[in-house]
């Protein structure tokens, strides 16, 4: 029935309970309006039913979107009175006759709701008795905490109590704005900075055994202010923003009605099913990338000497005490670490949750294969087109910072006196015809493998969701344009500082990558291509 321009459906006046009916009314699009053609708009989803109730005009207030979710989910929590006057209009299509005929329904279905849990909690009591570790608790309207079934589904209450890093690593990119977790890296580096100014390292020579006056201070290291105040940021900017996509419009557009209402609970799914790489990612950030690493590379040449490290903004007070002391670099150099491990985590974090978009839109992909749908491909195209977009700008977020922990490792075994002059010389040095290789000095220089690790698990993201997705031939001009990128800034990483003029191919790699993150498709996509009328850029 067509009620205002919107898709009603009366109420059905059986013994349903809030949440089968609302389940029903949901996936039927009851109160949306109609199409342009015509046609039902399609199932409600929690972000447009928050949308339109608080659109209503005498609900000034809204709804929070936490609230509609619950509705959507499976579970005990029914809806408040205030509530099911603002859903009622929206059943109702605006209707008064109607609008008051849904809120005596829905009034009826949370009342017959309300009577099964005090049944499940009866019959539950005596089992709580005897099982005292099984929390009686049950849950009273839109989602407050007042009491449980303590009966059903014992094992995924404990599971659900249970700390999950995966959990807690995906809300970081989930939850709250997106600018929370990139400003907070930036802040955290700023926070550095000025630390680093105010105890006199951030602007620091020392004279080499050679004679040469190297520039090593905190500010001027291009693998700490490039990579956490420019590249870090975007990255994490740039996978919270493909999560938000993919979570609250991708993922949903490309399931049956029926579906939708469970996405985010089988979303979570697949995060929990990389509980273990979470934990793997973690110890090894925490442990080797920054204790082991702090205490080989910092702390133990700063207590005894040797280890034939570089000298760099860590380990001044070895050859010039009179700028910092020991202790205080001990500290200072503590806390850098401990920052750059937790951010590590969180940019391998992101890595994981890529492939986790990746791998979740191939199995659906799969499914779809299986029942063939024209409009449903030219989504499932689409959708495919963005993620990679997605993926391909975090790839190249991810390459630059290797690079740049590269450049510096490789400008401290330089002669170069600083790193600006380092790589205008040797830029200067190929158009003038001199070599410009040092023959300098020979240093550990754990740096190159960790940022050889970061170009693996980002090009592996990448390279995952090129074979996974099924790229057909009209897509494979963007792809190959965007591998083409990929595989020259893999080519730029392994060069740096292997001949003279290296820094030629940086500047124009960095310069095509950036590029690359502004329009990643390099160019304008003809709607065709897609068999849509809108072009894809």
């Amino acid at each position: 029935m067509i009620k205002n321009g919107k898709i009603f459906l009366p109420p059905p006046g059986d013994e349903s309970d809030f949440k089968e009916l609302f389940k029903r009314l949901a996936a039927a699009g009851a109160g949306r309006p109609l199409s342009k053609d015509g046609f039902p708009a399609g199932p409600w989803t929690p972000e447009l039913l928050a949308e339109a109730i608080s659109q209503i005009d005498s609900n000034p207030v809204g709804v929070d979107l936490r609230t509609v979710q619950l509705w959507f989910q499976e579970n005990e929590k029914g809806i408040s009175a205030a509530n099911i006057r603002w859903l009622a209009r929206i059943f109702g299509c605006d209707d008064p006759v109607a609008t008051s005929e849904w809120q005596m329904e829905l009034s009826a279905a949370q009342s017959r709701l309300s009577a099964k849990r005090r049944e499940w909690k009866r019959a539950g009591s005596g089992v709580a008795a005897a099982v005292p570790d099984v929390p009686r608790t049950a849950l009273i309207d839109d989602g407050s905490v007042h009491s449980a079934e303590p009966t059903r589904d014992t094992d995924a209450n404990r599971r659900r109590r249970r700390f999950s890093l995966a959990r807690k690593s995906e809300a970081f990119f989930s939850h709250g704005s997106p600018l929370n977790l990139p400003a907070s890296v930036f802040a955290g580096m700023t926070a550095l900075g000025f630390l680093s100014y105010i105890i006199g390292i951030h602007n620091v020579t020392y004279e080499r055994a050679d004679g040469l006056v190297k520039q090593v201070g905190f500010l001027w290291a291009a693998n700490w202010t490039l990579d956490f105040m420019v590249f870090l940021p975007l990255f994490f900017f740039f996978v919270i923003e493909l999560l938000a996509f993919w979570k609250s419009d991708g993922r949903k557009k490309l399931l049956a009605p029926s579906d939708q209402v469970d996405s985010d609970d089988a979303w979570m799914r697949n995060v929990d099913a990389s509980s273990y790489t979470y934990w793997s990612v973690f110890l090894i950030c925490l442990l080797f990338a920054g204790l082991f690493q702090w205490i080989g590379v910092s702390l133990i040449p700063l207590m005894k000497g040797g280890g034939n490290y570089a000298i760099d903004w860590g380990k001044i007070a070895i050859v010039r005490p009179e700028v910092i002391s020991v202790p205080a670099t001990v500290v200072f150099t503590g806390l850098a670490y401990l920052y750059m491990c937790l951010v590590f985590y969180l940019f391998l974090a992101g890595l994981i949750l890529l492939y986790t978009v990746v791998h979740d839109l191939w199995k659906i992909e799969s499914e779809l294969k299986k029942r063939p749908d024209a409009d449903r491909q030219h989504q499932l195209n689409e959708t495919g087109l963005t993620v990679m977009r997605g993926v391909f700008r975090c790839t190249v977020l991810g390459v630059l910072v290797a690079i740049w922990m590269k450049v510096q490792s490789s400008y401290l075994a330089s002669s170069g006196e600083n790193i600006v002059a380092w790589l205008v010389g040797d830029m200067s040095s190929m158009f003038q015809g001199r070599n410009h290789m040092s023959t300098g000095f020979r240093y550990r220089m754990p740096t190159h493998y960790s940022s050889l690790l970061i170009v693996f698990s980002t090009c592996f993201v990448f390279i995952y969701g090129s074979i996974r997705l099924d790229v057909r031939s009209r897509f494979r001009a963007p792809l190959c344009k965007m591998s083409a990128v990929v595989a020259l800034l893999v080519v730029c990483y392994l060069l740096i500082d292997a001949f003279t003029g290296f820094s030629t191919l940086l500047a124009v790699t960095v310069l095509l990558a950036l590029y690359g993150l502004i329009d990643p498709g390099f160019g304008r996509w003809r709607a065709s291509e897609l068999g849509s009328d809108q072009s894809v850029s």
